[in-house]
């Protein structure tokens, strides 16, 4: 694992053989679920703190995004790892481009379970690569901003960044310092 800067503070890329498998703001409870995601889903991996090459294409691709450059997905050799309801949903941010949102209701009709809002938003909340599954770009019905595992402050920075209009975007925002 590896902390990455970006205007939003650092956030903890892990990367696994396969690909990236995590991408976590530094937040103590974010960090918890963050390891206790890695215990679960690759019971067999030693974590090593540092960067290695795989970190390359990935501080990349968050230069090329936060630059204001529309980095393609596909650009990162994902491992994500999660139920297959999970990994549904996470596939269905992927197609939720940039400058744009959806709801929870509308991921959950695109699934084909216009009743599964909660679950949908339980997934979205398991997003184990932020930002570049983007999880931020789920708003809850009406354009409400809802939760994001790096806090409102940074969701409503990300959907200002991506040029969506949601209240006035802040010039500068202050964050917690990693731990």
């Amino acid at each position: 694992m590896h902390p990455l800067s970006t205007p939003l503070g650092e956030i903890i890329a892990a990367v696994s053989d396969t690909g990236l498998c995590a991408l976590e703001y530094p937040r103590p409870e974010r960090r918890r679920l963050l390891d206790a995601r890695l215990r679960r889903w690759f019971p067999e991996a030693e974590v090593v703190e540092g960067a290695t090459a795989a970190h390359e294409p990935i501080r990349t691709w968050l230069g090329l995004y936060f630059a204001g450059d529309a980095p393609p997905h596909d650009a990162i050799e994902l491992d994500l790892r999660g139920t297959p309801f999970e990994r549904s949903v996470w596939r269905e941010l992927l197609r939720v481009r940039d400058g744009r949102t959806e709801t929870y209701g509308g991921l959950a009709r695109r699934l084909g379970r216009p009743t599964g809002a909660r679950a949908v938003g339980l997934a979205v909340g398991r997003n184990p690569a932020s930002i570049i599954v983007p999880c931020h770009r789920v708003v809850g019905a009406g354009g409400a901003l809802t939760g994001y595992g790096g806090g409102l402050d940074r969701k409503r920075w990300l959907l200002a960044h991506e040029g969506v209009a949601i209240g006035a975007a802040p010039q500068r925002l202050a964050f917690e310092p990693a731990s």
